[in-house]
C-alpha cells in the first residue's frame, strides 16, 4: 500500500505542471458555464452582457467580483426587515390625507401620482410651502437656526456627515437643544461618512457627549444579517426634520463643500447644491421616511405622536408627494417616476444631475421627447470628481446632441451636485437621486415630486443661475474631441453597466 502511495505522489510531482494546467482549464470552463447560468437571471440584458464580458475576459477575477458585487438585493434578514418597514410606511401614511391636483393640471400628472402611490405608499399632500437654497454654507447655517427652534425632536439623516469648521454650528445647535431635553436622532451612511475619518470620529464623539441617539446606516458588517451584503449598497438620502413642522430635502451633505479632501482642495473643487426647506403635510411624510430608516437601523418603532405630530403649517399652496426608492423596493421607483414625467412632457424638460448614466429606458425617453418637439435641456458639470462615472456619462452626449438635446456644462472648478427635474410648468422633482444606475438600483434615495406654479418659478430661477454659470456643448466641439477621450468614454460606459 505504501508503495502505491509513494508512486502516486511521485507521479503527481513529476506531472504537476500538466495537472495544474488541466485543473485551471477545467475551472476556467466551469466558471464560464456557471456564469452563463447565473448571471442573466432577473438582470437587465446590458448589465448581464457587461458581467459576462468581464467574466469571459478574466474569469478568475471577474467571477469572484460578481460574487462580491453582482447581487443588488439585500440579505434575506434585511429583506424581511425592509418588508416590515414598507408595511409600516403604508399603514402610517394612510393617516395622511390625499390632496387633489389643481384643475388645470395635465391628465398625465394624475397617473404619475397614482404610480408613486403604488410604488412608494405615500399620498399626494396639499397646502405645502417651500423655499430653495443654493448657497452651500448659508444652507447649513439656516438648518442650524432651524435646529434651535426645536421643542420636541430633531431628526437628521445624511449620506455624508462630519464635524468640521463649516458644520460646527449645526452640531452646537444640536447640543443646545439637547440641554433643553429635545430628542436628537441622527443617521449617517457608514461608508459615506467614515471615509472622512477625522471629521467622522469627531462627530461620533460629539454626539455621544451630548447624549444624541445615532446609528450608521447600512453598516459595513458583511455577515451580520446572516448572508453577505455587497458593500456598495448605500443609503444616499438627505433628510432633516424639526418637530414634524420643518423639513429639508435635496442634494447637500453635512460636510464642508470641498469634503475636507486634500485632492479636492488642491484642484480647487467646490460642490454646488440645491436644498429645499418645506413646511406643511409633506414634512410628515419626510418624518415617516426617516422613522422607517430609524427602525431599519435601530429596531425602534417611533410612537405615533412623533411620527405624525399634526402640528405643521398648512397654509401653503403646493402639492407634494414623497417617493422613496432603493434596493429594498421591488421596482426602481425613482426611475419609474422620471420616465413617467419625461414621457408626459409637452413643452420643456430641464434635468440637473451630477452623474448622468441612464439606463436604456431613460435614454429612450429623453431622446423621444426631444424628437417629438419638446425642448430638452441637461445641465451637468464640466469636470468630474469620479473618473469612471464622468467618462461613462460623456459617452451619452453624442446620442443626446444628435437628438437635439441641449447640454449645458457648469463651469469648473465647481461640481454641480444638485439633483432636480422640471417638466413644463406643471411639476418638478427634487431630492437625493442622481440620474444614474447607482441611484436607480443600489442606493436608497428620496425624491419629492412638487406641483405648483410658484414652486416652479422658484426652481426655474435656480436653473437660470446654473445656466448663467454654464457653457453650451456644441456638436462641433464634441465631434472634435481627442480619440483617446472617445475610447475612455466608451470603455467606462461598458464598465458602468456592471451593476
Amino acid at each position: 500500500m505504501l508503495v502505491w502511495i509513494e508512486f502516486f505522489f511521485a507521479w503527481m510531482l513529476e506531472h504537476a505542471g500538466i495537472i495544474v494546467t488541466g485543473l485551471l482549464f477545467a475551472l476556467d470552463i466551469s466558471l464560464r458555464i456557471a456564469a452563463l447560468i447565473v448571471v442573466p437571471r432577473n438582470r437587465r440584458p446590458g448589465s448581464a452582457m457587461a458581467w459576462l464580458f468581464a467574466i469571459f475576459l478574466l474569469p478568475f477575477v471577474g467571477f469572484p467580483l460578481y460574487l462580491l458585487l453582482g447581487r443588488t438585493e439585500l440579505p434575506k434578514k434585511r429583506r424581511v426587515k425592509q418588508q416590515a418597514v414598507n408595511q409600516l410606511m403604508r399603514e402610517r401614511s394612510q393617516n395622511i390625507k390625499d390632496a387633489e391636483l389643481d384643475t388645470d393640471s395635465p391628465s398625465w400628472l394624475q397617473s404619475a401620482v397614482q404610480l408613486n402611490r403604488s410604488l412608494g405608499a405615500f399620498s399626494l399632500t396639499g397646502n405645502n410651502s417651500a423655499d430653495l437654497f443654493t448657497d452651500y454654507d448659508d444652507t447649513i447655517q439656516r438648518m442650524a437656526n432651524d435646529v434651535r427652534t426645536a421643542r420636541r425632536f430633531v431628526h437628521v439623516e445624511f449620506y455624508t456627515a462630519c464635524y468640521d469648521d463649516v458644520t460646527e454650528d449645526f452640531f452646537r445647535a444640536l447640543a443646545e437643544v439637547r440641554e433643553r431635553g429635545v430628542a436628537v436622532r441622527f443617521l449617517y451612511d457608514h461608508l459615506g461618512s467614515f471615509t472622512h475619518w477625522q471629521g467622522y470620529r469627531k462627530m461620533l464623539r460629539f454626539l455621544d457627549r451630548i447624549g444624541a441617539e445615532h446609528y450608521p446606516m447600512m453598516p459595513l458588517k458583511p455577515f451580520s444579517d446572516g448572508a453577505f451584503q455587497r458593500p456598495d449598497l448605500r443609503n444616499h438620502r438627505k433628510i432633516f426634520v424639526v418637530d414634524g413642522e420643518i423639513g429639508w430635502m435635496g442634494s447637500q451633505n453635512l460636510i464642508s463643500r470641498d469634503y475636507n479632501s486634500r485632492k479636492n482642495i488642491r484642484r480647487g473643487l467646490k460642490w454646488q447644491e440645491t436644498m429645499g426647506r418645506f413646511r406643511g403635510p409633506v414634512v410628515e411624510e419626510m418624518n415617516l421616511l426617516f422613522a422607517t430608516d430609524w427602525f431599519y437601523e435601530s429596531g425602534e418603532i417611533l410612537s405615533g405622536d412623533i411620527l405624525l405630530p399634526g402640528t405643521g403649517d398648512s397654509s401653503g399652496s403646493y402639492e407634494a408627494q414623497l417617493v422613496p426608492s432603493g434596493p429594498g423596493f421591488v421596482q426602481e421607483n425613482n426611475l419609474a417616476l422620471f420616465n413617467q414625467l419625461i414621457y408626459g412632457a409637452q413643452k420643456k424638460i430641464c434635468a440637473v444631475s451630477p452623474y448622468f448614466v441612464p439606463d436604456e429606458s431613460m435614454l429612450a425617453a429623453l431622446v423621444t421627447a426631444a424628437r417629438r418637439g419638446v425642448e430638452v435641456e441637461l445641465i451637468v458639470s464640466e469636470i468630474g470628481d469620479q473618473f469612471l462615472v464622468f467618462h461613462a456619462q460623456r459617452s451619452y452626449y453624442e446620442t443626446l446632441l444628435n437628438a437635439g438635446v441641449k447640454i449645458l456644462m457648469y463651469k469648473a472648478p465647481y461640481i454641480l451636485h444638485a439633483k432636480h427635474l422640471s417638466v413644463d410648468e406643471s411639476v418638478a422633482v427634487i431630492g437625493s437621486s442622481n440620474m444614474d444606475m447607482r441611484s436607480f438600483l443600489l442606493d436608497m434615495e428620496s425624491s419629492l415630486m412638487v406641483g405648483g406654479r410658484d414652486f416652479l418659478e422658484k426652481l426655474h430661477a435656480v436653473e437660470d443661475r446654473y445656466r448663467a454659470a454654464s457653457r453650451e456643448l456644441t456638436r462641433e466641439e464634441w465631434e472634435s474631441r481627442p480619440a483617446l477621450s472617445r475610447y475612455l468614454d466608451n470603455l467606462c460606459r461598458l464598465a458602468s453597466a456592471i451593476v
